[in-house]
């Protein structure tokens, strides 16, 4: 595959902006065809008896956790399918910054990656659900006569399924509408939130485990370095999942209102630690946000520094952390309802303010004043719904048979709402289109290009007064500059650092004031598969700001709006359909069938036996 694809890059003029070739979607089909093939035959070799593969595997994965087999071999290939992932799209997202658009995706390192991740996901849920020999747990869904597939597997085969059919629909999507150069494209959100929504599904997987062991005559019992890493690696592994979704923040390059960003680092603040400390108990929010900080970190390193592309920056959740645990000493979790709406609390309000000044030292893009009160309130009531929703999933992962709470519940559906009226909110961005100005530049010595100090004069000279950001933004030529201008006088900014027009760097001064995304070009390239010609650099000229979604995403060919319509819809009704599936799945868990009275060994549908689990016990 990987000279295939080195084969098809060299006979290419340039780039497609328009989806893969289709010798690429031969070639990627033909795998995805042997690999699928490959499992099918492990998997319903291993149901019918012949094939003793899955079983060895399986039997040491339980010696080594403690974990039956079924839950334990699939949670260890998901948690490497994952990190392996996660990895590839932090990677591929670099590159897209630094290069644009790739030749196609078989020509991409970091697509191997992703892909190889992703399936790995798609076969731990697989495996998950043929290893069972009997009924593994009273959740379980019968699949067949006597073929009984643990819940939790269901849902990681069922979220690695929704992310590997977010591949070929983005291809689809490209031809229809071009290329949407953003992460938050649909069919993109589609392969990181499959991704994110996996360690929900390890997490039923390992209850399920658990309550098997309890179950058993002899109560087989995880040791306590095992119980530790799994709560820690389920946890933190959750509050990455929830980053992903922060990437083009986290990069400096955001499409987006900048009060996203606080209210996505609150939504993942609340919903992550307040279910870790009530899935997890004592210590599991600063466990998670240590995991956290030393796998973002570890990434940061390995992306920037060591492979040379631009560096994704991170938020810290330790402030979180300790709030959390704070409260928790004073608030049970025993008390979700109570519990999540004092940690939600303290989370928008001491945690917000932690993250605020985190993003004056660290972030690329730093929180202004001019973003406060709205990111302060629309922080506060992102961590508030995101408790909430934490305490609720929480309280379902308990190995005991859950409680009814209806309140909780309640609270979790106004959260539900909330959060999605705070996206809404945050979607609305008119452009504004009163503002232009004079741009004259100077060339500078050195540098492989033409590299350029540039004097802005705007018209109106208050239109940069209360900007979130006004900067200049260089990228997709060989590396990414952003340089917040200083200002010199009223209405007029200079460049700090050397700004280059030359090749295929799109520079562009990018103004976000108030709720408008404007853009003015400095320097474009041509770009023949588009078409579009070059907007060139002189050494003075006069342009107005436009609507910067537009510039960032020339690639875009739009469409009529019922295809839009359509389209938008599709992948809205396939996440739906994941999401409801999720809760459903929690709810099952938690008051699924009655367990069985009768005894025996290796009867997992029984009632645990005093085993200490989780939240809610």
């Amino acid at each position: 595959m990987m000279a295939s694809g080195t084969l098809l890059l060299a006979a290419q003029a340039a780039p497609p902006a328009g989806g893969a070739e289709l010798g690429q979607i031969v070639i990627a089909s033909t795998a995805a065809a042997v690999l699928t093939a490959a499992l099918l035959y492990f998997g319903f070799g291993h149901r019918s008896g012949r094939v003793k593969a899955l079983d060895r595997l399986a039997a040491q994965a339980e010696r080594r956790s403690g974990l039956p087999g079924w839950a334990a071999l699939p949670s260890s290939i998901a948690a490497v399918s994952l990190i392996t992932a996660l990895f590839g799209m932090y990677w591929d997202i670099s590159l897209h910054i630094d290069n644009g658009r790739d030749p196609g995706p078989l020509a991409n390192p970091a697509h191997y990656f992703i892909l190889a991740g992703l399936f790995g996901i798609f076969t731990a849920g697989f495996a998950a659900m043929v290893l069972p020999r009997d009924r593994p747990s009273r959740v379980a869904i019968r699949l067949g006569q006597d073929w009984w597939a643990p819940l939790g597997g269901i849902l990681i085969c069922a979220c690695g399924a929704f992310s590997l059919i977010g591949f070929p629909l983005d291809d689809v999507w490209h031809r229809i509408f071009g290329q949407d150069v953003t992460l938050w494209g649909p069919t993109h959100l589609m392969l990181i939130g499959g991704a994110a929504m996996t360690l929900i599904g390890i997490a039923v997987l390992s209850v399920e485990g658990l309550r098997a062991n309890a179950a058993l005559e002899q109560p087989r019992h995880e040791s306590d370095s095992t119980r530790l890493l799994r709560s820690i690696g389920l946890t933190g592994g959750l509050m990455l999942g929830l980053s992903t979704f922060q990437a083009e923040f986290d990069f400096g390059v955001p499409q987006f209102q900048l009060v996203f960003q606080p209210m996505l680092l609150m939504l993942a603040a609340g919903l992550g630690l307040v279910l870790a400390r009530t899935y997890a108990g004592r210590g599991a929010a600063i466990g998670a946000a240590l995991f956290f900080v030393l796998l973002r970190g570890a990434l940061a390193l390995l992306i920037g520094p060591i492979l040379g592309q631009t560096t994704p920056h991170f938020p810290l959740y330790v402030v979180e952390a300790l709030v959390v645990e704070a409260i928790a000493l004073r608030v049970s979790s025993d008390e979700p309802l109570r519990f999540g709406l004092w940690a939600g609390v303290g989370i928008g309000t001491v945690g917000l303010a932690a993250e605020w000044a985190w993003s004056r030292v660290w972030m690329p893009l730093p929180w202004p004043a001019a973003l406060f009160p709205e990111a302060a309130i629309v922080g506060f009531l992102a961590a508030m719904a995101g408790a909430m929703l934490g305490a609720w999933a929480g309280t379902r992962l308990s190995v005991d048979r859950g409680v009814r709470r209806p309140q909780l519940r309640r609270a979790a559906m106004v959260a539900a709402a909330t959060l999605a009226a705070l996206v809404g909110f945050g979607l609305y961005a008119p452009a504004d289109h009163g503002v232009s100005a004079r741009v004259s530049l100077r060339d500078l010595p050195g540098g492989r290009g033409r590299q350029v100090a540039a004097t802005i004069a705007l018209d109106p000279p208050n239109a940069a007064a209360d900007a979130a950001w006004f900067d200049v933004t260089s990228w997709q030529g060989g590396g990414l500059v952003v340089d917040p201008l200083r200002q010199v006088g009223p209405g007029l900014y200079r460049t700090t650092k050397p700004i280059p027009v030359y090749g295929n760097w799109k520079t562009m001064i990018r103004l976000h004031s108030g709720h408008s995304l404007t853009a003015l070009p400095i320097y474009l390239p041509r770009d023949a598969a588009i078409p579009v010609g070059e907007v060139p650099a002189p050494s003075s000229f006069d342009r107005a700001f436009g609507n910067e979604h537009r510039l960032l995403q020339r690639e875009q060919k739009g469409g009529s709006p019922l295809l839009v319509a359509v389209a938008y819809s599709t992948v809205a009704a396939i996440a739906l359909g994941l999401l409801v599936l999720l809760a459903w799945a929690l709810h099952r868990l938690a008051f699924g069938p009655a367990p069985s009275r009768q005894r025996r060994r290796g009867a997992a549908e029984r009632e645990p036996l005093g085993l200490q689990g989780g939240g809610g016990r």
